[in-house]
């Protein structure tokens, strides 16, 4: 037998932004510390 092989989940963007995109970082003060961070360290994408 030989085992589907499908997409696990759909990714929704909108949903996706408002939890992890950047103005949603930016309204907290950890958000903030995690793009000081990513920048720090140089990262081409601060986030999503």
């Amino acid at each position: 037998m030989q085992a589907k092989s499908g997409t696990l989940r759909k990714r929704k963007n909108r949903k996706m932004n408002k939890a992890h995109g950047f103005l949603s970082r930016m309204k907290t003060t950890g958000g903030q510390k995690v793009l000081a961070a990513r920048r720090r360290k140089g990262r081409k994408k601060l986030s999503v």
